[in-house]
């Protein structure tokens, strides 16, 4: 149904995207401002962190886009304009400053930060760097925007897939930053979103939040919830489909396009943790609830112990249950079968709540793989879900004891 091509957030019809390094960090090898345009007013929404400390850009941009409208996104890397007493004035100047080199009005951004908590922003970078920035938009500057919303992040995470709606041919792309102080409860991170499917601010953000409850609300690296998460969608609707309004069949498939590009970011995060050597998924089915399968891989996925064990390649299925166990929700323990899988196979190592004999050394073999399944059928329903993490490891502590430093 969906065929995954080239082109990231550019590759719907009607964005231009760039990127440079204009001197907010002093490493002058990583840039750290991008900026996406549409050539049209869109249709926008966006969800954002639920931590009560958030970021000044979040305040901007929620009354930005208070009209579902927006034609532009700013974002600079290296100081997040968090809990600062003038980040509201600095991300409004942000919008200005980009307004005055497009041509648009600054409530046509939305603005984002990400890094450094706590930190004042410097102004002058962003306002000095904006007309190169603004000369270097192109259809092919997805990738440099990618790589200028990098912080700790070690590969930039970009996709783009092709749909159809109707007899329209229609794309959506993406982009996305995000390797620690991620977990659960939105989006924990940040994330631009494009396409050109015809498709009302309501139904985009209607669409938004029911794929961030699978997805990106599935996702943690470190149980940190960050302070500037923000997931924006601008729709061009300049594939020429008729619009969507309603919850019809064409708004199912944009909802399906939506969840599949945004489980390829979700997955590249986790994979790229800070620290991280590999992608640990948790598979959880036969729940009384959907809202049970999401606690229980949640749970499993959250666990440093569970976590730790990924990393040590230790086929130590207790701490599974053990998690399963604080969930906060309703299972019969004696019923509960666990797995591990991965392209070194699969084991079966608990059965009925209970120890089951095992190959330590074909468990070994499959866990030291850079992406393994956990897999946990608790036998009492039909619901199901999937939680996203990583392992933890040694750098995880290097990278965060000295990351401000």
């Amino acid at each position: 149904m969906f065929n995954f091509i080239n082109g990231g957030v550019t590759a719907p019809i009607g964005f231009t995207a760039s990127g440079i390094h204009c001197g907010i960090r002093k490493n002058k090898s990583k840039k750290d401002l991008a900026l996406i345009m549409a050539s049209t007013e869109c249709d926008a929404a966006a969800v954002y962190t639920q931590n009560l400390v958030y970021g000044a850009p979040i305040t901007v941009t929620r009354n930005n886009i208070r009209d579902g409208k927006a034609r532009a996104i700013i974002c600079n890397s290296g100081i997040a304009n968090t809990c600062n007493a003038d980040g509201v004035e600095k991300a409004q100047l942000m919008c200005q400053i980009a307004a005055e080199a497009t041509g648009l009005t600054p409530t046509d951004f939305v603005v984002c930060s990400t890094g450094v908590i706590g930190q004042p922003i410097d102004i002058n970078p962003i306002k000095n760097g904006m007309n190169e920035l603004v000369a270097s938009l192109n259809k092919d500057g997805s990738t440099a925007a990618a790589e200028a919303i990098m912080t700790t992040d070690t590969v930039k995470k970009e996709f783009a897939l092709e749909f159809t709606l109707g007899n329209k041919i229609c794309k959506i792309g993406a982009i996305s930053k995000g390797s620690g102080m991620i977990h659960p409860n939105m989006a924990t991170m940040l994330g631009f979103i494009t396409t050109d499917a015809n498709i009302s601010s309501e139904m985009l953000k209607s669409a938004l939040l029911e794929v961030v409850s699978d997805s990106f609300n599935m996702l943690s690296v470190d149980g940190d919830t960050s302070t500037n998460d923000t997931v924006a969608v601008l729709a061009s609707g300049l594939c020429g489909n008729d619009r969507i309004e309603t919850i019809n069949d064409d708004y199912k498939t944009f909802v399906k396009a939506l969840a599949a590009i945004c489980e390829k970011l979700v997955k590249l995060m986790a994979k790229d943790g800070e620290g991280a050597t590999k992608l640990v998924e948790c598979f959880v089915s036969g729940a009384k609830e959907k809202s049970t399968a999401k606690a229980a891989a949640k749970a499993v996925i959250c666990s440093s112990l569970v976590k730790a064990a990924m990393f040590g390649a230790d086929a130590n299925w207790g701490r599974i249950l053990c998690a399963i166990g604080y969930a906060g929700v309703d299972i019969d323990v004696n019923k509960v079968d666990v797995y591990f899988k991965s392209a070194g196979g699969e084991i079966l190592v608990c059965k009925n709540g209970a120890g089951v004999e095992f190959s330590e050394e074909l468990a070994k073999e499959i866990l030291v793989k850079d992406e393994v399944y956990i897999i946990v059928n608790l036998n009492d329903g039909e619901f199901s879900a999937t939680a996203y993490g990583c392992d933890l490891t040694y750098d995880y502590v290097k990278i965060n004891g000295d990351y401000r430093t």
